[in-house]
Formats: C-alpha cells, sequence, structure tokens
C-alpha cells in the first residue's frame, strides 16, 4: 500500500518533467531556425541592413556593389526587376518604371495632401486608384500594377536576401525602423508589407528610439542615476524628426540596476529634408538649360522625363558637393537631343533657393521641448542625426536655435538607427542573450474611447450622453495593455476608438495624418451572458486593449464578467492542478501562493487590474459621468512596462471610481496583495478564522465582435495571400533568370577558355591534330548556337550543352592534369620509401634485448616497401613507352594509395614504439639487477664498469653495501633516511641478507 502511494506522488512529478522537457526542447527547435537575426532602417532615400548571428555581433551587410548603404529603389519591367544601385542606374533610361520614395504614400488614401504632393514631385509615374481601400496603386502596364505595400515588399524581400548572402544561414526575424511620426496605419502598412516579404516581425521600432538605443549601448559606462537629457535632431531626405531622451539607471526586478533610456519630448516635419533641397536645385537646373536653348525654340525640359531623372541625379550631387566648397560646376552630358548641360552654381545661390526651408529648421525643436515640458538649458547635448544635418545652413540655423556652442557630432549619422535596431533584435531574439537596457518609447499621437448611452435626468427626461474616456495618453510609455470597464450595459452595444487631441498639430499636418477616427467596435452577445448568469452580480464588460511594442494598438478581447457567492467545500485537487503546482515546485514556487484551476481564466483580467493607468485623465466636465460608466483603464501586468517615474499616479476622477463603488472587484484586492485570483482561491492563515466559510466566484463569459476600421482598411486574408504569392512569383522568376545567366555565362566562359587552352603547348603535347581539329569544330559550333538561340534557350539546354562539351575534352584535360602532378607526386613517393627503408634498418639493428618489433611486423613493412618500389619503377618504365596522346597508366590516385598504404604500416610502428615499455633486466647470480639505479649518473655507472688497477674483470671485487648506498653523485636527489624512499630504494639495490646488515649499522 506505501509503496503505491509513492508511485501515485511520484507520476505528477513525472508528468511535469516531461512537460518541462517538452517545452525545452519547443525552444531548442525554434532556436535552431533563428539563430541569426537581421534589422532594416528603411530610410527615404536608401536604407541599412544589419545583422547578429554567433560570432559576428551588430555588423552592417555589405551589398553586391560592397556598399554599406543601398538605395530604396526598384525597377519593374516585364521580364526582370533591379533593385538598389542598379535600379538606380535604369532611373535614367526608364524612369516611368522606376519606383522610388514609395514609403510617403503608405497608409494614405487618394485624397491626401501627400499623395497630390507625390504626384508633383514625379509625373512621370501614372498613380491608379483603389476604390475598396481608397488608396492608390503605381500603374506601370496594364500589366503591371503594384500597390505601395507591395513595392515595400520587394524590398523589405531583397533586404533579407543581402543578409541571408552575408551570413550565410536563411534569416526570417527582422525589427523595422519606422518614422516615429507614423500613425496607426501607416504602422499596419509596414506590417502588411513585410508578411509579403515572409518576414516575421519581431518589433516596428521607431528609427529615434533605435538611434537613441544605439547610442546609450555605446555610451553604457557613462550613464549614472544622475538624469542626462540628450537632443538628437536628425534631418533626412524625407523628413525631420527632434527627439529628447533622458539616460539613467534605473532598479529593475529581473537584473538590478541598469541604464534606460526614456523619450521624452517629440518634434517633427514630414516634408523637410534633403529630398526637397534636391528638388529645388533640379528646378533650378532646368530652369538655367532652358534659359541656354531660349532662342532654339526647344521644349521645355521639365517635360522630358529621362531628362529630369538625370538633373535630380545632379542635384542630388551638387548638394552633397557645395557641402563643403563654396560654389561647384554642373554637368551632364547629352541632357536632351545630345545638348550638354553646364552651369556654375554658388552655395550662396543653394542657400537663396531653399531659404524658407532653413527657417523651418528650429520648428521639430520647439515642438520637442514642448511635448517633453522642458526648456534649452535642460539640454545637456544636441546630437546630429542623417544625412541632411550635414549641409552647413542648417547646422548654422540649428546652433542658433538651441543656443549651444557646439552641436555633437559623435555619432555615425547614417548607421545609427541600423545598429540600435539590430540590438533590439537580438534582445528579442531567444538564441541571444545581451546586456539588458531598459527602452521606454512614447505614444505620439493619444487614443480615445468615446461611447454614448442614455441617462435618465430628475425630470424624468431620457437624454444622450456622450462620453469620452483617455485610453493611451500623449508621451505615455508603450507597450502597454488597458483594460476599459463598462457598468450600465446589459444589452449590446457599440463603442468608437478614436484620435485623442491633436492640437499640437497644424491645419496642414492634420490633412496629412488623415482619419482622426479609427475603429468602430460592435459588441454582440452582452444581453446573452446577462440571461445565463440572472443570478450573478455583473462586473461590468471588459473590453482588454494592447498597444503592443511597434506601437499598433489592437483589441484582444471583450468579456462580461459576473460575480456571485459560493459556500466554500473542499475539493480534491484535479491532476492538471497537480501538474501545475508540482511545475511550480519545481522552479522554486510553493504551492501555497498558487490559485486553482479556474474554469473561466480570469486571472489575466485580475492581472490587468492591478495598478491604474498613467495619464488617463477624463474630459473636463465628464468626470462625474466616468464614474459611473467605466473604471480606470488599467495596466497589464502579464506583460510589464518598464518601471515608471514615482511622479505618475492616477487621475483624481479615477480614485475618486474606485472609493464610490465601494465594492471593489474581487480580482482586484488579492492581485493589489500579491495573491492569486479570487475563484477558489483558500484565504491567508491570517483571515481564515475572520472569514466566512463564503467565497467569491467569478464566470466570464465572451463577447462577440466586430470591428469597423475606420481610418484606413487592412487587405483582406485573400488579397494578402495574393499579394505574397505574386511577390514570391517574381522572386522565383528572378532566381530562375539569375540561374540561366549563370549557366550561359559559364557555357561561354568555358568555349572562349578551351579554345585558348588548344594552342598552348602543354595541350598540344598531349593530342593529336585531328582531336584538337574535331574539339575547336565543336566549340565553334555551340559558340555559333550560343550566339542564334542562346537568347531563347532554357536553362536546362545551356546546362546539357556545357555538359557535352565538358565530356568532349574531359580526355585531354585529364592528360594534362597528371602530368601536372606526376613530378610532385613522385618526388613524394621517393621521399617516403627512402625514410621507410631507413626506419626499418635502424629497427633491425635494435638489440633482442630491447627489440619491441616483432618479425612478422618488420617483414610487412619489408614487403611492402619492396612492393612499392617494385610497382613504382615497373609502372613508370610503362609509362615511358606509352604516347602522350594516349590514357596514361601512372595515376595520381594510383601513387596517392600507394603512398597511403606505405605511411600506415610505418606509422603503425611508430605509434608501438612511441607507448611501448622497457623490458625488466635479468639479475645476475647474486640476486642483484645488471641495470644500474636510476638515481646514478652516468660517470658512476662507468667508474663501475672499469676495474680498479691490478684487477680483471672477472674478479670483480663485491663493493660494501654501506658504501654502494652511500656513494650518491653530486646530482642526485638526496633521501630521507629511513623514509619511504630510502627503504625502497635500498631494497631494489640491495640482496636480502646485506639490507639487514645496512639497517643494523643504521642502528
Amino acid at each position: 500500500m506505501a509503496a503505491m502511494v509513492r508511485r501515485q506522488r511520484q507520476r505528477p512529478r513525472r508528468l511535469a518533467c516531461w512537460a518541462l522537457m517538452a517545452v525545452l526542447l519547443a525552444d531548442f527547435l525554434a532556436l535552431s531556425d533563428t539563430l541569426a537575426v537581421m534589422s532594416v532602417d528603411l530610410g527615404s532615400e536608401s536604407m541599412k541592413v544589419a545583422i547578429v548571428k554567433p560570432g559576428v555581433p551588430m555588423e552592417i551587410v555589405l551589398n553586391k556593389e560592397s556598399r554599406r548603404k543601398t538605395p530604396v529603389i526598384v525597377t519593374l519591367k516585364e521580364n526582370e526587376r533591379f533593385f538598389g544601385d542598379s535600379a538606380a542606374s535604369m532611373a535614367i533610361k526608364n524612369p516611368k518604371a522606376t519606383l522610388r520614395y514609395f514609403q510617403h504614400l503608405l497608409g494614405k488614401q487618394e485624397g491626401n495632401p501627400h499623395v497630390a504632393l507625390y504626384r508633383a514631385r514625379f509625373p512621370e509615374h501614372e498613380l491608379g486608384f483603389d476604390p475598396q481601400r481608397q488608396t492608390v496603386h503605381f500603374k506601370i502596364s496594364p500589366q503591371l500594377q503594384f500597390s505601395p505595400e507591395e513595392v515595400l515588399g520587394m524590398v523589405l524581400n531583397y533586404s533579407r536576401s543581402l543578409a541571408e548572402d552575408f551570413a550565410e544561414q536563411p534569416i526570417k526575424d527582422a525589427v523595422i525602423t519606422v518614422p516615429a511620426f507614423f500613425n496607426q496605419a501607416e504602422r499596419r502598412a509596414v506590417l502588411q508589407a513585410a508578411r509579403m516579404a515572409g518576414l516575421k516581425v519581431l518589433q516596428l521600432i521607431n528609427d529615434n528610439t533605435a538611434t537613441a538605443l544605439s547610442y546609450g549601448v555605446f555610451r553604457r559606462k557613462d550613464i549614472n542615476s544622475t538624469a542626462q537629457n540628450i537632443m538628437f535632431y536628425d534631418m533626412g531626405s524625407g523628413s525631420t524628426v527632434c527627439t529628447i531622451v533622458t539616460y539613467q539607471t534605473v532598479k529593475t526586478k529581473e537584473a538590478g540596476m541598469q541604464p534606460q533610456l526614456q523619450i521624452r519630448g517629440v518634434g517633427f516635419d514630414r516634408t523637410l529634408g534633403g529630398l526637397e533641397m534636391e528638388l529645388r536645385l533640379r528646378e533650378h537646373l532646368a530652369r538655367l538649360f532652358n534659359e541656354q536653348r531660349k532662342g532654339q525654340k526647344a521644349k521645355d525640359v521639365r517635360e522630358n522625363p529621362r531628362a529630369m531623372a538625370k538633373l535630380l541625379r545632379e542635384a542630388n550631387r551638387l548638394k552633397t558637393v557645395l557641402s563643403a566648397n563654396a560654389d561647384h560646376m554642373a554637368q551632364i552630358e547629352g541632357l536632351v537631343d545630345d545638348v550638354d548641360f553646364k552651369a556654375k552654381v554658388t552655395r550662396v545661390e543653394f542657400e537663396e533657393l531653399c531659404a524658407d526651408l532653413f527657417e523651418r529648421v528650429p520648428g521639430p525643436v520647439q515642438q520637442a521641448l514642448q511635448s517633453a515640458e522642458m526648456n534649452l538649458d535642460e539640454i545637456e547635448q544636441v546630437i546630429l542625426v542623417g544625412g541632411a544635418t550635414r549641409v552647413p545652413k542648417v547646422q548654422e540655423v540649428l546652433l542658433k536655435a538651441v543656443g549651444k556652442e557646439e552641436l555633437g557630432k559623435n555619432i555615425n549619422a547614417d548607421e545609427a538607427a541600423a545598429m540600435g535596431a539590430v540590438y533590439q533584435a537580438a534582445a528579442l531574439s531567444k538564441a541571444f542573450k545581451v546586456k539588458p537596457f531598459v527602452v521606454r518609447d512614447a505614444v505620439i499621437y493619444p487614443i480615445l474611447v468615446e461611447f454614448t448611452r442614455e441617462v435618465e435626468e430628475e425630470s424624468g427626461v431620457r437624454s444622450l450622453k456622450h462620453n469620452k474616456r483617455v485610453l493611451f495618453s500623449r508621451m505615455g510609455p508603450y507597450p502597454q495593455r488597458k483594460v476599459i470597464t463598462f457598468n450600465r450595459y446589459s444589452h449590446d452595444f457599440n463603442f468608437h476608438i478614436n484620435y485623442g487631441d491633436l492640437g499640437f498639430l497644424g491645419p496642414e499636418d492634420l490633412r496629412v495624418f488623415g482619419s482622426q477616427n479609427l475603429t468602430t467596435v460592435k459588441l454582440k452577445g452582452v444581453g446573452e451572458s446577462f440571461k445565463k448568469y440572472p443570478d450573478h452580480e455583473s462586473k461590468g464588460i471588459k473590453a482588454h486593449f494592447n498597444l503592443d511594442e511597434s506601437g499598433v494598438l489592437s483589441l484582444d478581447r471583450v468579456e462580461s464578467v459576473f460575480e456571485t457567492l459560493v459556500e466554500d467545500s473542499p475539493e480534491e485537487e484535479s491532476t492538471l492542478t497537480k501538474l501545475g503546482n508540482t511545475i511550480s515546485s519545481l522552479f522554486g514556487g510553493g504551492t501555497k501562493d498558487t490559485p486553482d484551476t479556474k474554469e473561466n481564466g480570469t486571472d489575466t483580467v485580475q492581472e490587468e487590474e492591478e495598478s491604474p493607468a498613467e495619464g488617463s485623465k477624463d474630459e473636463p466636465g465628464e468626470q462625474a459621468e466616468l464614474k459611473e460608466e467605466a473604471e480606470a483603464p488599467m495596466e497589464d501586468t502579464s506583460q510589464p512596462p518598464p518601471p515608471e517615474p514615482k511622479g505618475d499616479a492616477a487621475p483624481e476622477g479615477e480614485k475618486a471610481a474606485e472609493k464610490e463603488n465601494g465594492e471593489k472587484s474581487a480580482a482586484q484586492k488579492p492581485s493589489e496583495k500579491g495573491k492569486a485570483g479570487s475563484e477558489g482561491v483558500p484565504p491567508a492563515p491570517e483571515e481564515e478564522k475572520k472569514q466566512k466559510p463564503a467565497r467569491k466566484q467569478r464566470m466570464v463569459e465572451e463577447i462577440g465582435v466586430e470591428l469597423v476600421v475606420l481610418d484606413l482598411p487592412d487587405l483582406p486574408e485573400d488579397k494578402l495571400a495574393h499579394s505574397a504569392q505574386k511577390l514570391q512569383d517574381l522572386t522565383l522568376r528572378d532566381l530562375e533568370k539569375q540561374e540561366r545567366e549563370k549557366a550561359a555565362n559559364s557555357l561561354e566562359a568555358f568555349i572562349f577558355e578551351t579554345q585558348d587552352k588548344l594552342y598552348q603547348p602543354e595541350y598540344q603535347e598531349v593530342s593529336t591534330e585531328e582531336q584538337r581539329e574535331d574539339i575547336s569544330g565543336k566549340l565553334n559550333a555551340a559558340s555559333t548556337w550560343l550566339e542564334d538561340e542562346g537568347f531563347g534557350a532554357t536553362t536546362v539546354m545551356l546546362k546539357e550543352k556545357l555538359t557535352e562539351l565538358r565530356k568532349l575534352c574531359q580526355g585531354l584535360f585529364f592528360r594534362v592534369e597528371e602530368r601536372k602532378k606526376w613530378p610532385e607526386r613522385l618526388s613524394a613517393l621517393d621521399n617516403l620509401l627512402n625514410h621507410s627503408s631507413m626506419f626499418l634498418k635502424g629497427a633491425r639493428l635494435i638489440p633482442e634485448m630491447d627489440q619491441i618489433f616483432t618479425e612478422v611486423e618488420m617483414t610487412t613493412l619489408e614487403k611492402v616497401i619492396n612492393e612499392t618500389w617494385a610497382w613504382k619503377n615497373a609502372t613508370v618504365a610503362e609509362q615511358a613507352k606509352l604516347p602522350a596522346t594516349e590514357k596514361p597508366v601512372l595515376l595520381s590516385k594510383d601513387i596517392e594509395a600507394k603512398m597511403m598504404a606505405l605511411d600506415r604500416e610505418v606509422q603503425y610502428l611508430l605509434n608501438k614504439a612511441k607507448f611501448a615499455k622497457p623490458r625488466p633486466r635479468p639479475k645476475d647470480k647474486n640476486g642483484t639487477r645488471a641495470e644500474h639505479p636510476l638515481n646514478a649518473s652516468a660517470s658512476d655507472q662507468e667508474e663501475k664498469v672499469i676495474p680498479p688497477p691490478g684487477q680483471t674483470e672477472d674478479a670483480k671485487p663485491i663493493s660494501e653495501p654501506e658504501k654502494e648506498t652511500r656513494s650518491e653523485p653530486a646530482d642526485a636527489e638526496p633521501l630521507e633516511l629511513g623514509g619511504p624512499g630510502a627503504a625502497e630504494s635500498e631494497q631494489k639495490e640491495q640482496p636480502t641478507g646485506q639490507k639487514q646488515t645496512l639497517k643494523n649499522d643504521e642502528l
């Protein structure tokens, strides 16, 4: 019986061990596929790709041109695609099919001002209209039509191929940078593009946050408990972002004191960047060229897309040169109708063209300071980021605006974001362990929940009351989870998720921003849940929201929660509960604080309602109504956000709501005390006596949710799958094209190389004139076929033709290669034979007493040596009789085989000699050994062999034991008298009787 009880007790532990092993195995299998991660810093003009893999920490990927920066340009033709520098060169030849700056169209509907701006900047592109989503797409031809998301998916797929070639292994996980000012629609568009490319996005990280992380990681030692405020001014090609970041060390539960960065303020200008400066220069150059051809009645150069593409490329170069020179000559050969263009442009003229742009440089600084509620005196340093900050006038205006002595340039302006993003990728990946660095990003656009309900006034009149509740406040931290509880609804209802107060944006920015309404949520099943639990007390309808690491808002679920009092009856623990307790005990957790298994899974709700939300404030005049309608948004601690400052507290309205409710939900009380959920949880020992034998049971009913997206509808799953398949087909087509080009190049190279070899002396020596003519004729025929029909030949046909030619020339190449190898191989064989023979002679000279090799072993080695000598002489002689044009009988592989067989025999004897032990010496008549003591020197041994004068060797005197033992050489190690060493040495050297005499003498 006792044994049976022990077995029953061990069974849950065994099950727990198996469950733990399964989890570890699953993690290991997951790690095997994600040993390398990548980051993509998506800029408007160019991108930087970085990887982390075992042995390669944080490295920028080089593209096919061995450059660290790749242009974000795609050229789409009927039969091929070009990316990066290849696409940039195609922009001159085919500007209509070359797409650039398409990120500016992500998440934008057709009426957005940015769409009109894109049409004005790049009139060569035809933009089609999608009536379902109200968006635009590129219409290159009737067969080639791609949305901005699809084009971005192509670029992401290309970036992954670069990373995989650099890492030499497949990569699926990535962190992608996006501008900090991207709203929900724009972020979802990037995620959809990544899904089309087959990438698993670990996180969308704001590029300003990635830059700040890179800065902090490489200056970890300089961060301490004192807060340091750093301003990053990032002016890139398409936009400008100014960020205020606070660095300091904070105490974390997992790793103790760790450095932290907190985004405190953000300001931006969506259209201020290097591209706008280049467009101004392009317009200036076009005007100069038109003036030069004014009397020739020529067309306006602006009507020629190719000419404008050339002018834009020259404007880009001119902007870069003028950053270091006062003036420069713009030159373009054959701009239009083979007419060259040449004009001198000064830096003063450039600054006059962009005067209004430079006036906008301080704008993002002021926005960042206002959102952070700081002044310039609190900023310790201003650091420049982005390529456009290299323009001298930008630095001059910015330096005057911030009032500092100098601007910081101690960061890689191009690669900082990519390095910060790849560090975050390594931190998020399970395959790597990095030093913790706490990142607290900030919400740029506040999000609130709006709902309407009927209110009965004192006069009995019913009216509709509109309520607002801020869900995620401006500059609040994320990732973060929130829960909104609706207490006064017992039937199906709707509520809306919208952006909050966007007053910090100007009128034009608001138009670019797009729709301020995000989603309408329609709940179904609320009334049915109340009918299902008529005897239970309602705790409201709880909506669980999540603003994840990528800054994307989602509604996880909506639940109807009920509670009732039930009598506490002890029940036997279920097997799953025992298993859970056992697993908990394996990790050091006790069973006291482990709650019973919940049927309705209310633990998550309890965790999310532990602490009040940060910065959730009621609209003015709505606080009293909100106390009744909705609980304060609660933060989910199942994924705890970074620690918040001590000053962050719940608003007064929320605190008042909690006090007025009086009946705090049973989920909140135990969670605040660090206990488990309310259902089935035994009370604490000290409270057992006070509480009655009744407990609260919580029931949770899932509510059906229908979401109506208002800002920009996502692509339906079928269309998303269609787009992903379309991109995959294009990728396969490109791979097949590359494979065909490789086969054609290999065939062409083989033909030219072989034709050249036929005239080399070493090939003519081993071939006849007829053989060479036959080979040359077939090579010429293949070359003619490749020129005439090779363009239409498939990859298989090209490979078959190459295989046929190689088979034709195989004998010729073989004879040449063998003759090249003979001298080296034969010389090595001769050396091995000579050394083996010398080794055998030495082995036979070893005295019989010390011989360690048997006669069979030495005979075997001698036989192998003789056979190898005989084979070599006979084969060399036979080869000398054969003509050079015949197949040789002396083969390099046979020489290597003979060498290996001989070397194997020699190595066997060498290893035997290495580990052999010396044989014991025979003893003489008196019982002493013939060998001398180990501690005797060579001079002592010689003296003992030579007899003294007057005596012969046959009449040697027997030396006295005492003298023999005492006479030690000077270099011998002395032994302690009477010690173990002395006794053993004497016993080995002296007869039995003499040992006793020596012992008596010592005594």
